[in-house]
């Protein structure tokens, strides 16, 4: 159980929830969990098991962690919005690209990364032709 931002009524409701600020804040919540958890599990996965490194389990993992820290930066956004919405609108802008400074940096160290590993996993190579499909 969370507490969502903002106070709630006397029946346990939000006062914000029609608000569409609140429904991004919610959507990108439940995002960023999902992508998380699925990343730690890829991840774990890889540690556990007895086979070598498949590309393809990195490139999920990967991808997933991505979406993970994009949404979870959405979510801070939106609760920055919805809490200093009245009093202290003007601190959210600065904050919000503060927080931007550690994520645009892992970015842009990860992103080749994930890139070449997509290439290496699913583009031609020298020995033989790929197949059509996406996955294999």
């Amino acid at each position: 159980m969370f507490t969502a931002p903002g106070r709630n009524k006397d029946d346990g409701t939000p006062y914000f929830l029609r608000d569409s600020t609140f429904m991004l804040f919610a959507i990108s919540d439940a995002l960023a969990l999902f992508a998380s958890v699925t990343s730690v599990l890829t991840f774990l996965s890889m540690l556990t098991s007895r086979y070598a490194e498949d590309d393809s389990l990195i490139t999920i993992g990967l991808v997933s962690l991505f979406i993970s820290i994009a949404a979870i930066m959405v979510t801070f956004c939106a609760a920055m919005v919805l809490v200093l919405r009245n009093e202290l609108a003007w601190i959210a802008v600065p904050v919000g690209l503060v927080a931007c400074v550690p994520v645009t940096f892992f970015f842009m160290l990860q992103f080749p990364l994930l890139v070449e590993l997509v290439l290496s996993t699913y583009g031609p190579t020298i020995f033989h032709k790929q197949n059509q499909l996406v996955l294999h």
